[in-house]
């Protein structure tokens, strides 16, 4: 069995799809400060970011444009 279960991880986010994308920003966020940083990966990008998003280090909120109606999203 994985951990987090995919179960868990949608507890944090309303569905899979802006868990997908929430996951992939942050973990190319992580991927590209290490880079800037010359510092090495001591674990996998993504990995990070899921444990990130189990353990509520990351929220989530999703900010409505009034005007076109598209969503926004921000990872805090």
């Amino acid at each position: 069995m994985l951990y987090p279960s995919l179960a868990d991880l949608l507890n944090q986010v309303d569905s899979r799809y802006l868990l997908v994308n929430i996951i992939a920003r942050r973990a190319r966020d992580i991927s590209v400060r290490a880079i800037e940083k010359e510092e090495p990966f001591d674990y996998k990008p993504v990995s990070r970011a899921i444990e990130e998003i189990a353990d509520g280090e990351l929220r989530i909120t999703i900010q409505e444009d009034d005007d076109d109606n598209d969503n926004n999203s921000d990872i805090l």
